[in-house]
């Protein structure tokens, strides 16, 4: 199967480039086609035994450590309020829609909770000032020493190990699962050097973690992340310009154009040029204060990591060839402007593991934009998608 044969190769544009992106740090990233996709051995290929996805919500309290509730809270305390953490049964459908063909679970929250105790023996010291914390497997009666660390000046309280939290996932993975990716509310670190981590697949261990903290709405200011020119208006042409002749600059505010209309590269009737006017047919977000409209803009950006990360599992690298939900990515600002859709070459892997045919698995996730037809990036992406349907339709 080639990637042509599924989608035409001009509906895709290429990754954006953009100053401090991924690809412009690393342009030598190695490339993974579908064929070598198809031939590695590190693979993990789907069998009737495990070819279930899970989705563990994030691990309650016990009592006793009801004081790390209070670490998941950003600060200071935002003035917007109503904003609601995005709710699990709406990253279930999500990805059960994108990864149409395979079942996709809730994996329940009474199966891991935080507590005051672990069994670790092989636990790396840390100094006392520092707090260790256990997640305890109900059905194993297992719990996994999760370290902590303290941040007198960061944007959360406190921060989890993100190492030890993959690795208390391979613990709780049931035996039925091709994959595990488990949310968590807090902030995450993986080594000393890090600001933070928003998550990472151990893809050969299948499984991964992603927390929802990094993409809270109320931090997009102290993070200049772009609501304006997020995907798919990251691909606006005026904005491209600006970004690209002020450099770190570029995140000025600046009001709406007719430019912004206008898509890099785009030519005539294509899904991107869809999707950024069913973007732009929608309230601004630059200034929203919309408890529904910041909720939905949160969703969005987990649905697409929780989507990412579960590629990883399956043996997927980040993807070079086009802007792609596969792609790498060097911050959180970089991460907004890229897009839910796979591209040709990521899509073909993806039906190749599901069996999913290419246009059910459209319609699966165009029936979840509409149902989700408020959210910005569902409108944009139910855009695309239509547009990809109606050539799909008449062989273009």
């Amino acid at each position: 199967m080639s990637a042509a044969a599924i989608e035409p190769l001009g509906e895709f544009p290429a990754p954006l480039l953009l100053p401090e992106d991924d690809l412009a740090l690393d342009p030598r990233h190695p490339t993974q086609s579908l064929r070598s996709w198809i031939q590695a051995e590190y693979r993990n290929k789907v069998t009737p035994e495990r070819k279930t996805l899970y989705l563990a919500v994030p691990p309650g309290y016990e009592t006793d450590v009801d004081f790390a509730k209070k670490w998941a809270q950003p600060r200071p305390k935002s003035k917007l309020s109503g904003i609601e953490q995005p709710k699990a049964q709406d990253i279930l459908e999500y990805l059960q829609a994108f990864y149409h063909g395979l079942p996709v679970k809730l994996f329940p929250q009474e199966e891991l909770r935080f507590t005051s105790e672990f069994g670790d023996i092989d636990m790396p010291e840390t100094d006392e000032k520092r707090q260790t914390i256990g997640l305890h497997f109900k059905e194993s009666y297992m719990s996994k020493g999760i370290r902590t660390r303290p941040k007198p000046k960061g944007d959360y309280s406190h921060q989890l190990n993100l190492s030890d939290l993959l690795i208390a996932t391979m613990w709780a993975l049931p035996e039925d699962a091709y994959a595990l990716v488990m949310l968590v509310e807090h902030d995450l670190y993986e080594d000393e050097e890090d600001e933070f981590v928003c998550g990472r697949a151990y893809g050969g261990s299948r499984v991964a973690v992603i927390t929802t903290a990094r993409y809270n709405p109320v931090l997009d200011g102290k993070q200049s992340v772009e609501r304006e020119h997020a995907w798919p208006a990251s691909h606006c042409t005026a904005y491209l310009d600006t970004m690209l002749e002020d450099g770190e600059q570029a995140t000025r505010k600046r009001k709406r154009s007719a430019a912004d209309n206008e898509v890099d590269g785009a030519k005539g009737d294509t899904a991107i040029q869809a999707a950024v006017s069913a973007h732009h047919a929608l309230p601004s977000l630059e200034k929203s204060t919309s408890a529904a409209l910041l909720s939905g803009l949160w969703l969005g950006r987990v649905c697409r990591t929780a989507s990412h990360e579960l590629g990883h599992c399956f043996g997927i690298g980040h993807c070079v060839y086009y802007a792609c939900s596969m792609q790498g990515s060097a911050s959180i600002t970089e991460d907004a402007r890229q897009p839910p859709y796979l591209c040709p070459v990521d899509l073909a892997k993806i039906l190749h593991a599901t069996g999913a045919d290419v246009t059910e698995r459209y319609q699966a996730l165009l029936q979840y934009c509409e149902k989700h037809k408020d959210v910005h990036l569902f409108a944009a992406y139910g855009a695309w998608i239509r547009s990809r349907l109606r050539k799909l339709e008449i062989g273009v």
